[in-house]
């Protein structure tokens, strides 16, 4: 019967750890948006974060004739990249990102993780 519990809690904390791997390490997929920064801002209660907010010009819209923007909300874990993002703000950037399934309080509130930049030019007016 002891050996039978132990094998259970194995079996029970190995799917614990796959699960936690899966929801907060795993990355689901990964890419490269581009678009006009809009804000990057450093915030948060008890962990501060770099969260920032990407506008892509989109084509699609309701009314005849309008150009739909998008938005891609994302967060930034170095603070080099960071720093770069802050001192360029209203450039155009070619961002690459990692999404991750669920979010950690210390790496940011959106699953998108910008980690590079690609590419960097100055915005079109």
């Amino acid at each position: 019967m002891r050996k039978t519990g132990s094998i259970i809690l194995l079996i029970v904390l190995f799917l614990a750890v796959g699960f936690l791997y899966y929801r907060y390490y795993f990355v689901f997929g990964e890419g490269v948006k581009s678009g006009q920064l809009n804000y990057l801002v450093k915030k948060g209660y008890v962990f501060k974060t770099y969260e920032g907010k990407l506008i892509q010009q989109g084509f699609r819209s309701q009314s005849l004739g309008s150009v739909e923007s998008y938005t891609f909300e994302f967060s930034v874990v170095d603070p080099a990249v960071a720093e770069k993002l802050m001192e360029n703000s209203g450039k155009e950037f070619d961002l690459h990102y990692k999404e991750y399934v669920g979010t950690l309080p210390w790496r940011g509130v959106t699953p998108f993780i910008v980690d590079s930049i690609v590419s960097m030019k100055d915005a079109k007016d």
